[in-house]
């Protein structure tokens, strides 16, 4: 594995730890001793190579899909595709309603219609929050700014929204 995919993996793998509100030990804690605080922190480094075997774990630790952590080079060399946009469900549990009330009801339908009801993280496209946006009445990166303010959003989210509005 070559150091920039194992940064890019480890920085995928940080994004959805945090995401989760946890820290290292928080891991550590949560899987009772089965993920070690300075093994996941070596993974996240790029320090340490991690086994397809043990991906699939962290990822089913983590309640994500494995190709959610995984960098989405390609073996073409392929530019990397923007970050995925990844609501923080238990967040946005706490967000007030008369602030959060359209997004709430609106990541309820899309976890319907998935039948993804896992409640810690959800998944949504660009054409997502540009109706997000629409809803809001605020252009899709003025919204984007207030879901990470929120902690709903990751601030990798700011590099999707500019490479869609680029």
């Amino acid at each position: 594995m070559s150091s920039e995919y194992a940064k890019q993996l480890g920085a995928k793998l940080r994004a959805i730890r945090t995401q989760q509100g946890l820290s290292l030990h928080g891991v550590e804690e949560k899987s009772q001793g089965r993920w070690k605080a300075v093994v996941v922190g070596s993974y996240e480094r790029g320090d340490r190579a991690v086994t397809v075997q043990r991906l699939a774990e962290l990822a089913d630790f983590y309640g994500v899909p494995v190709q959610e952590l995984l960098p989405g080079t390609t073996p073409g060399g392929a530019a990397e595709p923007p970050p995925k946009l990844v609501l923080d469900l238990e967040r946005l549990a706490h967000v007030p309603a008369e602030k959060a009330g359209p997004l709430q009801r609106y990541a309820a339908t899309i976890q319907s219609q998935r039948g993804d009801y896992n409640g810690k993280v959800l998944s949504i496209r660009q054409d997502d929050l540009r109706t997000l946006a629409v809803i809001y009445d605020q252009s899709p990166s003025v919204l984007t700014e207030q879901l990470i303010s929120w902690g709903v959003l990751d601030a990798d989210a700011r590099r999707a929204v500019a490479h869609e509005e680029g």
